[in-house]
């Protein structure tokens, strides 16, 4: 197996140049390469390529441009991070309102098994998350200021307060697992029927960490896609053999899972600042188009015309 050698910022700058990129200024790029890592930098280099094959920059590349769509993924890993925390609470404080309210608010009363499903192929899953949410209490019943108050003072920590100190991804999972009349309770908050959340909730969860750990984001495809919306038909998203070609994987499929669980007014505020950043990354890239970058999001050119789409309900009112 050939090792990967350690390169100097002048090493690292000179393979650039051999691809092909125009680098003007050599202390601005050697400032970025030292700050932002460049292996992290190169790995948007792929939309500024002559082809698959033929791995030169395009003519007329610079390191600028490439650092601005790096730059643009950054922006958009913020703004959607910010939303999904919105999401987060929210699922969190539903989930414990709707739990609680129904089997108890002390931890001994929550947490029996016969509160969730009776799935046998769900059991293993089950007893294994019923123990996270305990070791969870052990170790934060001492560390976490809330869980410590109520241990201290009450003798159990209620699921309110245990939420706050439980992983996104552990809440997620414990939707997956509860009855289907609990999973339809909470769902009808957010006016959309139980299965679609069940398929949700996992892709927000994948995003939520992707957005913390600083992955690209703009090109990301999850595994599993999106079932077709009312969404896509009216912002008439093209199809290929029956099929739509956007919103079903990719960041757009994102943005309409969003729609359904952030308020108008979220939702609004959200779509003005992705624009924002769209505007900035458009204005400085001058090799590639910025369709090119829209494209590998799953963006429609008519986009931001989904803010403007009312809500649309998938579950029947009573």
């Amino acid at each position: 197996m050939i090792e990967k050698q350690f390169k100097n910022l002048d090493e690292q700058i000179e393979i650039m140049r051999h691809k092909g990129m125009i680098i003007s200024n050599e202390k601005y790029t050697r400032r970025v390469l030292l700050r932002e890592n460049y292996f992290f930098l190169n790995g948007y280099r792929h939309l500024f390529l002559i082809s698959e094959t033929n791995r030169q920059f395009k003519p007329g590349t610079t390191f600028e441009e490439m650092y601005s769509l790096f730059l643009f993924d950054r922006t958009i890993r913020n703004i959607l991070f910010k939303y999904l925390l919105v999401i987060e609470n929210n699922l969190k404080s539903i989930t414990s309102y709707q739990l609680s309210k129904k089997y108890g608010y002390r931890e001994g009363d929550y947490l029996k098994p016969k509160n969730f499903t009776s799935d046998p192929d769900k059991q293993a899953q089950l007893n294994d998350l019923l123990r996270k949410m305990k070791r969870q209490i052990r170790v934060n019943g001492s560390q976490h200021s809330a869980t410590l108050h109520y241990a201290t003072n009450y003798g159990y920590i209620p699921l309110w307060i245990l939420v706050k100190v439980l992983s996104f991804g552990i809440v997620c999972e414990m939707y997956s697992i509860l009855k289907p009349e609990d999973q339809t309770e909470i769902a009808k908050t957010y006016e959309i029927d139980y299965n679609n959340l069940l398929v949700y909730l996992p892709i927000l969860a994948n995003y939520r960490n992707l957005c913390a750990h600083e992955d690209i984001l703009y090109e990301n495809k999850t595994q599993k896609a999106i079932d077709d919306t009312i969404y896509h038909q009216l912002l008439k998203i093209p199809k290929v053999d029956n099929e739509y070609t956007q919103g079903k994987n990719d960041v757009f499929a994102l943005i309409i899972i969003l729609k359904q669980l952030l308020s108008p007014e979220e939702f609004k505020n959200m779509t003005q600042e992705i624009d924002n950043a769209i505007e900035t990354l458009n204005f400085n890239l001058h090799t590639i188009n910025i369709k090119s970058v829209l494209d590998k999001m799953g963006f429609p050119i008519n986009w931001k015309d989904l803010a403007s789409i009312e809500r649309s309900r998938d579950i029947d009112e009573e």
